[in-house]
């Protein structure tokens, strides 16, 4: 599908970007990315790799300059520590960086936009939550990173609607990801990572931040690109997809099956109610995206979980 086009993805050392790239590749994409502060997870001569700045006016035209595709994956992002503790970290230089994206992409007329936009931006909720059911009321943990990733939306829109020759531009929201080359260091990891890691470094006891009876909508990171690739073969002009599995997933059984997958029979689990965690439910309805796009999620939790430990156990 992207024959004779020249698809940029930044945030190519990341963990969405790395398992697009490996998608494109593929695809026999022509593939340009971008890498900042961390090395590429990756290595491969048929990728373009640009070492710049995205905070940098000048470096995001240097990335986009014959780009027909953009797929908008870089993003500075924590976990729950980093979110409770200096939320405001994540605002400034999300907020710059899309802006001057958007800017370059727009000015180096390019044709299709893909911005990976975030569920945070929907409150809190028992029911699944559809692409218009946002309400401005945030988790309220969550609130800076919920208003940059919606304010960013806007200005997706602003380029695909509101002014003289248009730019395509899609926004994903997708569910929690998870699969290879994630990120797994403490700091900065989110809970199903930081699970995967205990299992399989045996900690006795398995430590869980809060209580483990958090719900949430958790998807493969394989089946997110479907979303992804689907959205540039067939959205035009401005539109918002959930891109997720459409399923509840307890993280106190998510934890308990990876145990029993990766045959952990002694592990002892600790709950820790001191520690920061986020929002307790968060469901994802998908229907506009497998009416629209002919989405279906493919891998089962298990077996993405199992995937996922593998290839975690692997690259130790």
């Amino acid at each position: 599908m992207f024959e004779n086009q020249k698809v940029l993805v930044t945030g190519g050392s990341g963990f969405l970007g790395t398992n697009l790239l490996l998608r494109l590749l593929a695809e026999n994409a022509d593939i340009r990315s971008t890498i900042h502060q961390s090395p590429a997870q990756i290595e491969s001569h048929k990728i373009d790799w640009l070492q710049c700045d995205l905070l940098d006016k000048e470096d995001c035209k240097k990335a986009c300059e014959g780009i027909d595709v953009l797929f908008m994956c870089a993003a500075y992002t924590a976990g729950a520590m980093v979110i409770e503790n200096s939320p405001l970290s994540l605002l400034n230089p999300n907020l710059i960086m899309n802006t001057l994206l958007l800017e370059a992409a727009y000015e180096a007329g390019v044709k299709k936009v893909v911005f990976i936009s975030s569920n945070t931006v929907y409150p809190v909720s028992s029911i699944a939550m559809k692409e218009d059911d946002y309400t401005g009321e945030y988790f309220h943990k969550y609130h800076i990173v919920a208003s940059m990733k919606y304010f960013s939306e806007q200005i997706c829109q602003m380029y695909a609607e509101k002014i003289n020759n248009p730019m395509d531009v899609t926004v994903i929201r997708p569910g929690n990801m998870y699969g290879p080359y994630d990120d797994f260091e403490w700091e900065t990891s989110h809970v199903l990572p930081a699970f995967i890691r205990r299992v399989a470094e045996r900690h006795q006891p398995i430590s869980v931040w809060g209580n483990g009876e958090d719900i949430k909508d958790l998807v493969y990171v394989d089946d997110v690109i479907d979303g992804m690739f689907s959205a540039v073969k067939q959205s035009k002009g401005f539109d918002i997809f959930n891109i997720a599995s459409g399923q509840a997933h307890c993280l106190k059984n998510m934890l308990s099956t990876l145990i029993e997958i990766d045959c952990y029979d002694s592990a002892k689990v600790e709950f820790d109610p001191t520690k920061p965690s986020m929002i307790p439910i968060r469901l994802i309805d998908i229907t506009k995206a497998k009416r629209n796009l002919g989405y279906s999620p493919k891998t089962p939790i298990e077996k993405g979980l199992k995937q996922t430990l593998t290839w975690y156990k692997a690259s130790k």
